[in-house]
């Protein structure tokens, strides 16, 4: 799939730093679309990215490629 945007509309929290939220993120597999909040860990060489709808949530660790 080219040109595919997974991420919209997120925005770094004005509270938190290292932190993104209020946007969505859309799963390929299934064609959902889940609210999105992402955190730098490891100083900046992994991302926290956890999707949810209401109370439900999963968390993926996306790590940088050097």
């Amino acid at each position: 799939i080219e040109c595919l945007t997974i991420l919209r509309g997120v925005r770094a929290s004005a509270d938190e730093p290292g932190v993104w939220e209020g946007g969505d993120i859309l799963e390929p597999k299934t064609g959902k679309i889940y609210r999105v909040r992402l955190q730098v860990q490891s100083g900046g060489k992994s991302l926290e990215v956890r999707g949810y709808l209401g109370f439900f949530f999963r968390n993926q660790y996306w790590q940088r490629q050097e």
